[in-house]
């Protein structure tokens, strides 16, 4: 018997010695303490001689909660009867009447840390997995959902040399369909039973009352993932549990790709691959393709799309280790006959040569005579589509309504487009994913993110009836997602979509394309609001030497030498950053022409220039970068604020003090009604303006701003980002001048840096 490592010890009692027997049984020691017992090694004195796990609620805790607990878990193990879930040898009550019942002693290690010892292979760890899966189907049928599976609870032993996994501990369990005992068992509000990274969704809300077996899918699901990449999907790493758990009941955590979630490992992938007995890229191809997607299913946020039993799941498993299509996928016709050809790696070429020795000059006819109907299929299609799309894109200037002048606002043209293809293309699912896909981009051009990301998400599910779940249409609308979500400030969402766009393109492309750059470039650009310097520019060096290999002089090249600058700025690598920013802003204007540099390149440019206090250089940049956005942008634009916030901190600096307080108030206004409230672009210009308001003597306000944007950036960052650093030392210092030194000396302690 195995208790759960990750309980809280320290907040248990200290242990009572232990008895020298309970009913017929001689206790040997101490196994362990749980949340509700405590678990004895001991041996059945009785004419069966056996060494059991004993378990006993822990005196001073039999409360009626904590004695229904303990009844469920054993009349649930009783219930059951199978060799992956520990067995009932005995039920009874001490001469203090608390409950007792004796089961299998399962000597082990927990199912991840057992793998990892013994470098288990990925098919090694599928096939013990699966075993783990019918003892769930057992529970399930059963009527016993567990609701605490994760590794701790899964122990693996050896017998005669073999692997054998057992489920244990079902304190938690729940009857699916009857009261497994006369006690009631309900979660007290706001605490759901299990553990955070293994919950589904539906257990983590406040109740956690409404699950099914499918719970129990989510956290096989979790754990599978954990198995094939070292790590579980999601933790609540820099976050309080409550918050992580609101996030996951809130149903917005799309699961990342087993295979992505390895590139994203950096030097920690070499002992990932090395626990597995392979090398990272030999792992990355294994997991890439029908295991991503069956891990993806499985962790499902609405539990209608996950498997519906634990043996569905074993058996896609099966499936894959079998080379047949697996249902967590689209089964195109070219992945069946990939999947044939597996199967029959000798009969597939011989048939293949027999068929071309006799029939060669047929099938170069033939071959020609369906490549020219198909193209002409396709022109044709593409002919239509393209009509049916101009078609629309004009009806939309018909004078249905316009601004008073009778002009058409950007927005009012977008609103038209959305709700037309709502009402008119809903059975042409092509044409739907197309526009919609178009407007979304435009919503977000345009700063309006919420409404990209809705007419977005439409193009996606257009699109996904249309091509599939794996196709470069998808993964085009992902990558739109990816970006409109992240730069409202959902970044968690912006990762499950990058990470889906990039797994799609290189299971279709490869790893060297173009199109792959563009997703590692989208992903670094995600670390780099993170605070995640070093990952950012990983990626960005990555994309770049693709671009610099496929797409030289390009404007994605042009892209990736920005995000490595602006990477290098935040190093305080001024000279190499503005090499950087000089060739990315070169290679524009071969492209543009020198008026028409992207304006966000001139104002990372100018932003260097400040750095380096060089604002003579500085002033002229962003003030043409002002200019520019006034003339092309809608006036609560995002990009426009954050102009107004950077040309602010220069009028500061070289001490226009009224005029930088105005603009770095109107970027603020802006940024408040446009972006998500706790997103640190926010954090940037209320950090500024504390600056000014201290330079003016306005020490209240500019405390009150400090402290908004160091909330916001502990929030985004963590406790020790060097943003939040920044932020919090200089609130100490301004604290410090007000004759408030201890709470300057607590604030420096709380974010004090990392070394």
């Amino acid at each position: 018997m195995t208790i759960d490592r990750t309980s809280d010890a320290t907040s248990l009692p200290s242990p009572t010695p232990a008895p020298e027997t309970i009913g017929p049984y001689r206790i040997l020691g101490v196994l362990g303490e749980g949340g509700m017992g405590t678990v004895y090694e001991a041996a059945e004195t009785g004419p069966v001689r056996r060494r059991v796990a004993l378990k006993i609620v822990r005196a001073g805790l039999n409360s009626r909660e904590v004695l229904a607990r303990f009844a469920l878990e054993r009349q649930a193990l009783a219930l059951m009867s199978h060799d992956g879930i520990a067995k009932v040898f005995h039920a009874g009550a001490t001469e203090h009447g608390e409950p007792y019942f004796a089961m299998e002693l399962v000597h082990g290690l927990p199912i991840t840390e057992y793998c990892d010892s013994q470098r288990l292979n990925a098919k090694q760890r599928l096939e013990l997995f699966c075993t783990v899966c019918q003892a769930v189907q057992h529970a399930h049928q059963k009527g016993v959902i567990h609701r605490d599976l994760k590794p701790s609870n899964i122990i693996v032993t050896e017998q005669d040399g073999v692997a054998r996994a057992k489920v244990i501990d079902f304190g938690i369990a729940k009857a699916v369909s009857a009261q497994l005992t006369d006690f009631s068992l309900v979660s007290r509000l706001g605490e759901p039973l299990g553990t955070a990274m293994y919950m589904s969704p539906e257990q983590a809300e406040s109740s956690g009352l409404d699950v099914d077996t499918r719970t129990d899918i989510y956290s096989l699901g979790v754990i599978l993932f954990e198995l094939l990449v070292g790590e579980p999907p999601m933790a609540p790493r820099g976050e309080a549990v409550h918050i992580f758990m609101a996030r996951l009941a809130s149903r917005r955590t799309d699961p990342p790709m087993p295979s992505s979630r390895l590139i994203t490992q950096g030097s920690g992938r070499d002992a990932i691959a090395y626990a597995r007995h392979t090398d990272p890229e030999t792992l990355r191809r294994q997991l890439r393709g029908d295991l991503d997607w069956i891990v993806v299913k499985a962790l499902d946020p609405d539990r209608a799309r996950r498997y519906d039993s634990a043996a569905a799941l074993a058996a896609d498993i099966g499936r894959h280790l079998a080379n047949e299509p697996v249902a967590a996928r689209a089964p195109s016709t070219g992945y069946r006959l990939r999947k044939f050809v597996l199967r029959h790696p000798v009969a597939v070429p011989l048939a293949t040569l027999a068929i071309l020795a006799t029939a060669t000059s047929a099938s170069f006819a033939v071959a020609g005579l369906v490549r020219a109907r198909r193209a002409e299929q396709v022109a044709q299609q593409e002919a239509a589509a393209a009509r049916s799309v101009t078609e629309f894109l004009v009806g939309l200037f018909a004078p249905e309504g316009s601004t008073g002048n009778g002009e058409l606002t950007a927005r009012q043209l977008l609103d038209r487009g959305a709700a037309r293809a709502a009402r008119e293309l809903a059975n042409q699912p092509l044409l739907r994913g197309r526009i919609l896909h178009t407007v979304g981009k435009a919503y977000a051009t345009l700063g309006r993110y919420e409404e990209a990301k809705t007419q977005l998400d439409e193009a996606l599910s257009a699109r996904m009836r249309v091509y599939g779940a794996t196709s470069l249409p998808v993964a085009e609308t992902e990558m739109e997602l990816a970006s409109a979500t992240s730069s409202h400030g959902d970044f968690t969402a912006a990762e499950g979509h990058y990470t889906r766009a990039l797994t799609i393109r290189q299971s279709l492309l490869g790893l060297e394309h173009p199109l792959v750059a563009r997703a590692i470039y989208g992903i670094g650009a995600l670390r780099w609001q993170q605070g995640r310097l070093d990952e950012a520019e990983a990626d960005y060096r990555r994309a770049l030497r693709i671009d610099e290999r496929f797409a030289a002089d390009s404007a994605a090249m042009a892209e990736d030498l920005m995000g490595l600058g602006v990477v290098l700025w935040q190093r305080k690598q001024y000279a190499q950053a503005e090499s950087l920013m000089k060739r990315s802003i070169a290679v524009q204007e071969q492209h543009v022409g020198r008026d028409n540099a992207d304006p966000a390149s001139l104002n990372n440019l100018a932003g260097v220039y400040w750095s380096m206090e060089r604002y003579a250089d500085a002033l002229p940049l962003q003030e043409r970068v002002r200019r520019i956005f006034e003339q092309t942008l809608d006036p609560s634009h995002p990009d426009i604020a954050t102009a107004y916030s950077n040309l602010g901190e220069t009028y500061w600096k070289v001490g226009r003090l009224a005029e930088a307080e105005s603009l770095l108030r109107r970027s603020i206004a802006i940024k408040e009604k446009r972006l998500a409230p706790d997103n640190p672009r926010l954090a940037i210009t209320l950090h500024s303006l504390a600056g000014l308001l201290r330079d003016e003597g306005k020490l209240a306000e500019a405390e009150a701003d400090y402290r908004r944007a160091l909330d916001i950036r502990v929030r985004a960052f963590g406790p020790k980002n060097d943003e939040v650093i920044e932020t919090a030392a200089a609130l100490a210092d301004l604290l410090r001048a007000q004759g408030r030194a201890r709470e300057a000396d607590s604030l420096t302690t709380l974010y004090a840096p990392h070394h």
